[in-house]
């Protein structure tokens, strides 16, 4: 990793086409990258069963509207007269009646009402579910990038310990250094292998986390950018803040819920008020013995329509129904609030992690160029004079440190991005 003196003499590139060339292949890649994570979101947008499970109960939820906005069953009735009644054109034997309950006007519409601000406060709840798999994909992808990248630069610092290693025995045959800068470099690379086998493990397990969120075999690769991609939050503090307040899915989910509560009010007021009730009997009439009836003789008489009315004389349930709706709503403005104050926390902390991500993304690239320029200083001094070899090894950690540094750094502003993005409901 040290530094390599580049012979730009003889170039004859015009010095524009050089530059659009290096941002066409460095969007390209970005874009790829990107498209890649994208593909991944649909993958696991179609596939995860929690995210189907949620919308399952929205559905659920929706079919609710149709069994409270129905008219209740009719009643039908039949009676048989043990000791006929007799009549002027005969015995009554038997009678059908058919009638039909009306609630008061208004009240079905508001029972739906209700039920589909419920089945709203659902629908929130699914994107609510579908923005936290988005965040949680997106994180686990930048954390393996990172640990491919920690094993790629891990395995290229194991390769230069060993050009290390190969030079200080040289060093020792000719009896310029001594047989302990042989053992630091074997012991360096002893822990470097056993890191190395760490981050390989980490790497499976956070592959198997990614695979299942995307509902797949975990035997399946994930395609990573060889550099990350730069995600920027476009607006200012003020105005993430507002809108995550604002448009949080758990948020709108609580002022569903507030509207509910406040049609659940009005249903129950309207059920308080009288139901009706029409409805039509049929009485079968036997044969008279009187033989002057004539034609009129057993003739079935058909009623006039008959109209009922249901007064709810009792009160205190209603009323109760009603401060109950109100308590709810209640409630649920405090939960709200609650939960933006909430939020408001989540924000700060998720802002605070991205401005020290951009933070540490320049500091670890300076301290990169600064250490691998080091390094290629103290190499040659030690090339010369076989000299301060144990500030060649302490360097070389710093360089790989600071490489590891800079690509975390990468990746946790990328996952504060991801986590304000899914504050914001996206």
């Amino acid at each position: 990793m040290g530094n390599k003196n580049l012979d730009i003499r003889g170039w004859n590139l015009d010095f524009r086409y050089f530059l659009f060339s290096i941002f066409y292949l460095l969007t390209s890649t970005t874009l790829n990258a990107q498209n890649e994570l994208n593909t991944y979101l649909e993958i696991g947008a179609e596939n995860n069963p929690g995210l189907k499970a949620k919308f399952s109960v929205y559905n659920a939820a929706l079919e609710k509207v149709p069994q409270v906005g129905s008219l209740p069953d009719p009643t039908i009735s039949f009676g048989y007269f043990i000791s006929p009644v007799e009549t002027r054109v005969g015995p009554q034997q038997a009678k059908f009646g058919i009638s039909q309950m009306f609630p008061w006007f208004g009240t079905l519409n508001a029972k739906e009402a209700v039920v589909i601000e419920r089945a709203k406060a659902k629908y929130e709840a699914f994107e609510e579910e579908k923005s936290k798999l988005f965040f949680d994909i997106k994180s686990a992808y930048f954390n393996i990038y990172f640990v491919k990248k920690g094993i790629a630069i891990t395995r290229e610092n194991l390769a230069i310990l060993s050009t290390f290693q190969q030079l200080a025995l040289i060093k020792l045959e000719t009896g310029k250094a001594s047989a302990v800068d042989e053992m630091r470099v074997e012991m360096e690379i002893n822990e470097l292998e056993n890191q190395l086998a760490y981050l390989i493990d980490t790497k499976w397990a956070l592959e198997v986390q990614f695979n299942k969120l995307l509902n797949q075999p975990v035997e399946n690769s994930i395609v990573t950018p060889d550099v990350l991609w730069d995600d920027i939050l476009t607006m200012s503090k003020e105005t993430l803040l507002d809108s995550i307040t604002n448009n949080n899915h758990l948020v709108k989910q609580l002022e569903y819920k507030i509207a509910s509560f406040q049609k659940q009010e009005i249903a129950a007021k309207k059920m308080g008020a009288p139901k009706f009730s029409i409805g039509v009997d049929y009485i079968l009439v036997g044969n008279s013995s009187n033989p002057n009836l004539g034609s009129e003789n057993g003739k079935d008489a058909i009623l006039f329509p008959k109209i009922g009315i249901t007064i709810p004389l009792y009160r205190k349930k209603y009323k109760a129904m009603i401060k109950e709706a109100s308590l709810y709503m209640e409630a649920t403005q405090f939960k709200k609030e609650d939960k933006q104050n909430q939020l408001i926390i989540l924000f700060e902390k998720g802002y605070k992690d991205y401005k020290d991500g951009e933070r540490r993304i320049v500091l670890f690239e300076k301290q990169l160029k600064l250490a691998e320029k080091s390094l290629a200083i103290l190499l040659t001094a030690y090339s010369t004079n076989s000299q301060n070899f144990e500030e060649v090894l302490r360097m070389e950690r710093k360089v790989l440190k600071y490489a590891l540094e800079q690509d975390k750094a990468r990746a946790d502003k990328n996952a504060a991005a991801a986590f304000i993005n899914y504050l914001l409901g996206r």
